[in-house]
């Protein structure tokens, strides 16, 4: 239906000196139009039009035309750009303007997501080589853009082989050099493509390029220590990885720095990665495991959540929090006894009469330590949630209900939470029906402030 209006835009545009109203006309023509009447409505010669037109100094006109493709190019297959558009998508990757290398490569990841069209990209290394190239363009999105489109051809061998066993691995090596942040985002994505499989990471570790990020792990420059921490606790995501860092001694080798950072004044810049590493590592393997492994781990966390600091004191309430939503993570707190009974007071405390966040974070901690499903309720897990809650006060239904009290939503709907993780607990509904006016609390409405408030009382 719209197939003429758009053709006839075409050729205006076409015999037009200066084309934007017309431009203008034929984005609202495909805006309008569904996708499916797109694919009659454009026929290869006529894109070529609204591609040349790109090559302006022109804001307003690049916009546009940017606008005219996005939409357009949806209704081609990607096998279609690749042996049609080849020159025009080469064109797109070195063009000055971000949004235009931004439309270029979301259409490349789509090219490379689709079997045939990673044949043809591989037929071209040059293009490959301009993608890798936008790993370095300042802005953000157009280098994620680039990964996501480079991982996506890393699915397949022929993709691994041209990435890893070809020239391209001194093209990605060269475009490392740049700078800290280039470097580190090309440890993005083979930190990424790494994760796929194990095959994948053995590319990526045959390629040297995952050796060099470990060495940072020890470097001098504190903030590259931090990133690459970062970096080492995604590889940690999938079970292969994290039997890599085992055979490299790298676990070993986090576990060494955490007891040396209690000697070094900057520590605070790469402990909290330190910690997030061993949370993610006992979460996907085994609590129990890790932490006897590794006791250094639960020690440095004890401390800094007892040692109130504004940077460390958050990563250790959000780890103690993840660790103890497992039954495995509570019997693990449990053991160490006295020591995780002295950090439920310091928690409680702060979450009474501390800085507002500190006091959210406390209180989601206290949440997730405490809830325990009906499915994995037993005589003794519900005495050491009960032992837990009686800890943080001598009146701790009081003090969660004042705290709920406050006029702040965030703290309302974080006190909140706790009611709602020991509600379905027996020892807690009749303490609850003990308390007096607690239930009559509970059920009006009016104490809730907004609507999250609410929502949170309701789910009681």
């Amino acid at each position: 239906m719209m197939a003429a209006p758009i053709e006839s835009l075409l050729n205006e545009i076409c015999e037009s000196e200066d084309p934007i109203e017309e431009l203008k006309s034929l984005r609202t023509a495909v805006l309008a139009t569904p996708v499916s009447g797109l694919r009659q409505a454009v026929s290869g010669a006529r894109l070529e039009i609204i591609f040349g037109l790109l090559n302006t100094n022109d804001k307003e006109q690049i916009e546009v035309c940017v606008e005219i493709l996005s939409r357009v190019l949806q209704a081609l297959e990607p096998i279609q750009l690749a042996q049609n558009y080849k020159t025009a998508l080469q064109s797109g990757l070195n063009h000055p303007n971000d949004s235009v290398r931004l439309l270029t490569l979301t259409q490349m990841g789509r090219v490379a997501g689709h079997a045939d069209g990673v044949t043809q990209m591989l037929n071209s290394s040059e293009i490959l080589r301009d993608v890798i190239q936008c790993i370095s363009v300042e802005r953000i999105a157009v280098a994620k853009e680039a990964i996501a489109a480079l991982s996506k051809l890393s699915n397949t061998k022929a993709g691994l082989d041209a990435l890893f066993r070809s020239d391209l691995l001194n093209k990605l090596k060269d475009v490392m050099l740049t700078n800290d942040i280039i470097r580190y985002r090309v440890y993005e994505l083979i930190v990424g493509v790494s994760t796929v499989s194990p095959v994948c990471l053995g590319y990526c570790a045959n390629s040297g390029l995952i050796s060099q990020m470990l060495e940072e792990l020890t470097g001098d420059d504190v903030l590259v220590r931090a990133t690459a921490i970062e970096m080492v606790t995604s590889l940690a995501q999938s079970q292969h990885g994290r039997q890599y860092l085992a055979q490299q001694g790298i676990i070993d080798k986090i576990s060494n720095m955490i007891i040396a950072a209690e000697s070094d004044p900057f520590s605070s810049l790469y402990l909290p990665g330190l910690v997030k590493f061993f949370g993610s590592l006992a979460i996907m393997d085994s609590p129990q495991q890790v932490c006897e492994k590794y006791p250094v781990f639960l020690e440095v966390v004890f401390s800094m959540a007892i040692n109130l600091d504004p940077t460390l004191t958050p990563v250790a309430l959000d780890t103690l929090g993840v660790l103890g939503r497992t039954v495995e993570g509570k019997q693990v707190l449990q053991k160490t006894g006295e020591k995780f009974t002295s950090v439920l007071k310091r928690m409680s405390k702060v979450a009474a009469d501390g800085a507002t966040e500190l006091r959210v974070r406390c209180l989601e901690a206290l949440a997730q330590l405490l809830t325990l499903p009906v499915e994995q309720q037993t005589d003794d897990l519900l005495l050491l949630t009960e032992s837990w809650f009686n800890c943080l006060s001598s009146q701790p239904m009081l003090m969660i209900r004042n705290i709920s009290t406050q006029p702040f939503p965030e703290l309302h709907c974080s006190a909140l939470r706790i009611f709602t993780a020991i509600g379905c607990q027996p020892w807690a509904q009749q303490l609850m029906m003990d308390t007096p006016g607690f239930v009559e609390w509970v059920m009006d409405r009016s104490v809730g402030t907004g609507k999250e408030a609410k929502d949170s009382i309701s789910h009681k």
